[in-house]
C-alpha cells in the first residue's frame, strides 16, 4: 500500500501556489479495506491455482480486479490531495520516510528468500551429506540442484545465464539508466525530454516482464522445471517470480508518473512521486543483479 501512496503524490504543493500552512491529515479512507479484500481473494485464489484447483482462477481474477479498482481510486485520491495544495515540506519528509521504510521492508522480504536458498544450499545439503547422515542415507549425494528423494521429484533441467536472463539483465540495467536521464531532464525543466525517456524506461520494463514470461514457459514446457521441482524449483520460482511481480508493480508506478507528467503535474523541485518510483525501480535493479549472479551463475 505504501507504493500506492507514493506513486500518487507529487511531493509538496503540487500545482498549489502556496505551501499549505498545516500538516495535512487525510480523512478516514475505505481504500485500505478494499485493498485487504483484494488480498484475501488474491491469496486464496493463487493458493488454489498452485494446488491445481479447477475453480482457483475465479477468486484470483476477482482479487486482481478489486486490486486494479483500489489502485485507480487510491491514486486518484492522493493525486487530488497533492494537486489541490494540501501538502507541504513536512508532508514531503513524511512521504520520504514512509517510502524509505517501505523499501526496507522489501529488502527484508527478498532477504528471507535469499536466506532460504543459502540455508538449503550451503548448510542443509552439506549437513545431510556428512558421515552421520551417510549411515542413514548412504546414497545421498551433495549436489546442487538437488532433486530430492528418488521418485518424489521428476527429473528436470536448470536454466543457465544465457541467453534469456542475460537479456533481461541488459534490459533492466538500461532501464535504470534511462530513468536517471528522465529524472535529470525533469529537474532541469525539460518536461518533454523527461516524458520521452520515461516511455523508453517503461518499454524496457515491460519487455523484461515479457521475456521472463517466455522464460517460465520454456522452463515448464521444455525443461520440466516447475514450482514443485524440489527445493531448487521452489526457491527459483519464488525469487524470480516475486522479483518479476515487483518489476510489474514498479512499471505501474512509473506509468502513473508518466501520465501525470503528460498532464502537467510535477515541478523541477517538487516531484517526490517521481523520486519514490525511481527509488523503487533502482531497488528492483539491485535485487535482480544479486539474483542473476546467485541463481543463474553460481
Amino acid at each position: 500500500m505504501g507504493s500506492a501512496h507514493a506513486a500518487g503524490q507529487a511531493g509538496h504543493g503540487g500545482h498549489g501556489t502556496a505551501e499549505a500552512p498545516h500538516y495535512y491529515v487525510p480523512a478516514p479512507s475505505n481504500w485500505p479495506m478494499v485493498g485487504m479484500i483484494s488480498m484475501i481473494f488474491t491469496t486464496f485464489g493463487a493458493s488454489m491455482v498452485v494446488n491445481k484447483s479447477a475453480i482457483g482462477w475465479i477468486p484470483l481474477a476477482l482479487g486482481l480486479a478489486i486490486l486494479i479498482y483500489m489502485l485507480r481510486g487510491w491514486f486518484a485520491a492522493v493525486i487530488s490531495e497533492s494537486e489541490t495544495g494540501q501538502y507541504n515540506r513536512k508532508i514531503d519528509v513524511s512521504f520520504r520516510w514512509g517510502m524509505s521504510w517501505f523499501i526496507f521492508s522489501e529488502v527484508m522480504f527478498f532477504a528471507s528468500f535469499f536466506g532460504a536458498l543459502f540455508y538449503a544450499r550451503v548448510i542443509t545439503l552439506p549437513a545431510l551429506g556428512d558421515l552421520d547422515h551417510k549411515l542413514l542415507w548412504p546414497d545421498f549425494a551433495v549436489t546442487w540442484p538437488h532433486a530430492g528423494p528418488a521418485g518424489v521429484v521428476d527429473a528436470f533441467n536448470t536454466l543457465g545465464p544465457f541467453w534469456l536472463p542475460t537479456i533481461n539483465t541488459l534490459l533492466l540495467v538500461t532501464s535504470g539508466f534511462t530513468l536517471t536521464v528522465a529524472h535529470h531532464a525533469l529537474r532541469a525543466g525539460h518536461r518533454a525530454k523527461a516524458i520521452n525517456w520515461l516511455w523508453i524506461t517503461l518499454l524496457l520494463g515491460f519487455a523484461f516482464v515479457c521475456v521472463q514470461g517466455y522464460e517460465y514457459y520454456h522452463a515448464y514446457a521444455d525443461l520440466n522445471l516447475r514450482l514443485t521441482s524440489g527445493i531448487f524449483g521452489s526457491t527459483f520460482f519464488m525469487l524470480t517470480g516475486f522479483h518479476g511481480l515487483h518489476v510489474l508493480i514498479g512499471a505501474i508506478m512509473l506509468t502513473v508518473v508518466t501520465l501525470r507528467l503528460m498532464k502537467g503535474h510535477f515541478k523541477p523541485d517538487q516531484h517526490f512521486a517521481f523520486e519514490a518510483a525511481a527509488w523503487y525501480w533502482h531497488f528492483v535493479d539491485v535485487v535482480w543483479i544479486g539474483l542473476y549472479i546467485i541463481v543463474y551463475w553460481l
